[in-house]
């Protein structure tokens, strides 16, 4: 009977290797902003998103493409790419545009983005954050892969950096270190806190090499990854650096076709699918609620940053006498106050789940070991 099962499983991992008609679900959304409305042009996005998502349909991805959008139209294209990501094995968001920094926050520009005053990022930008949660949410045990090639010269930043006073010392250079949840990977065309170059061609220097090197055959995505970021390095004489952030927990190819023949490689893969079949479903869950557990620390710690924001300027109103000054503390600490009893309402929910994972799998809330 086991030498049976194992022979059932050899010939269906082979098949499933092989056969075009059982390849897995691969989406991605594509989007490129050039045609900026409140500030100048950038050259190579639309071409850099229209490049990119051609060379992922040719790899069998099934391909969203947003050029030039508007905040209306981007959040249209993320609606429809978060319906699409149910039952999907690989997803892929790629974004060639502006971005910034605000407090440790990515945000993605919009075409029609003014970003006259602080408070307008919440209506007129995106949260990087909230790309990540849908690609996440629920997909614990599949791939999302993000590019992200918007760390431009924001010229937006210079203007609402004017209106934020003291508050602008927030602003970072560049894009700010992001921790991806499990199963998430991470590329910045440059490193965080730094900007990246335009190129003087068709494409940014890191999309004309990740659009060369992803088609390269018997190559995985770390294996991709070096080379673009040799490609770049060389190209723009060391000043552009690419990094990136890994929290995947298996192998990544572009082109499923491209992977080597390996049979000791094949008959390793049948004892791990040997041993897998009884506990795919705990591994799942478990995998979910490390996650859950990482999102909730990370917010915990933004929201003890924020408190000790909150104490700061509530010693330095003690010494404002001004009156527009005091007025600009009062409306900041009132700003952070919401913020935080938002995050505190997000926290609650995610410990109810976490909670009922930890009941589900039999574990501990301290160490997640069983009980």
């Amino acid at each position: 009977m086991v030498a049976l099962l194992r022979l059932s499983l050899v010939i269906a991992f082979a098949l499933f290797s092989q056969s075009p008609a059982l390849a897995a679900k691969r989406v991605a959304l594509i989007i490129g902003n050039s045609a900026y409305t409140h500030a100048p042009a950038l050259p190579n996005p639309v071409n850099d998103a229209t490049d990119m998502a051609k060379r992922l349909q040719d790899l069998d991805f099934v391909v969203s493409l947003g050029v030039d959008t508007t905040k209306a139209d981007t959040d249209k294209i993320l609606r429809e790419f978060a319906d699409a990501l149910d039952g999907a094995d690989v997803a892929i968001f790629f974004y060639a545009g502006h971005g910034l920094q605000i407090a440790g926050q990515n945000y993605l520009v919009p075409i029609d983005a003014k970003l006259a005053k602080e408070r307008d990022l919440e209506f007129e930008a995106v949260r990087l954050d909230f790309v990540l949660k849908q690609m996440e949410l629920g997909r614990e045990d599949k791939t999302n892969i993000v590019f992200l090639d918007a760390c431009r010269d924001n010229p937006l930043s210079r203007s609402l950096a004017r209106t934020m006073g003291t508050r602008s010392a927030s602003i970072g250079k560049g894009l700010a270190q992001v921790d991806a949840g499990v199963g998430t990977f991470i590329s910045y065309s440059t490193q965080p806190g730094n900007v990246a170059l335009d190129g003087s061609g068709k494409n940014s220097p890191f999309t004309e090499a990740l659009v060369k090197r992803i088609t390269e055959p018997g190559k995985n995505l770390t294996s991709v990854m070096i080379d673009v970021r040799k490609d770049v390095i060389a190209a723009t004489k060391g000043q552009q650096v690419p990094w990136d952030h890994s929290s995947l927990t298996g192998d990544f190819f572009f082109d499923p076709s491209a992977k080597p023949a390996d049979t000791s490689a094949l008959q390793g893969r049948v004892k791990e699918l040997e041993s897998q079949i009884d506990t795919r479903a705990r591994s799942a869950s478990q995998a979910a609620l490390t996650q859950l557990r990482q999102r909730i620390k990370q917010m915990e710690k933004e929201t003890q940053r924020d408190w000790q924001k909150v104490h700061a300027l509530s010693r330095k109103k003690m010494e404002i006498s001004d009156p527009i000054a005091l007025g600009d503390a009062s409306r900041e600490i009132a700003e952070l106050h919401f913020g935080i009893v938002a995050r505190g309402r997000d926290i609650a929910e995610l410990k109810t789940e976490m909670e009922r994972l930890e009941k589900e799998l039999g574990v501990t809330a301290a160490n997640g070991e069983a009980k």
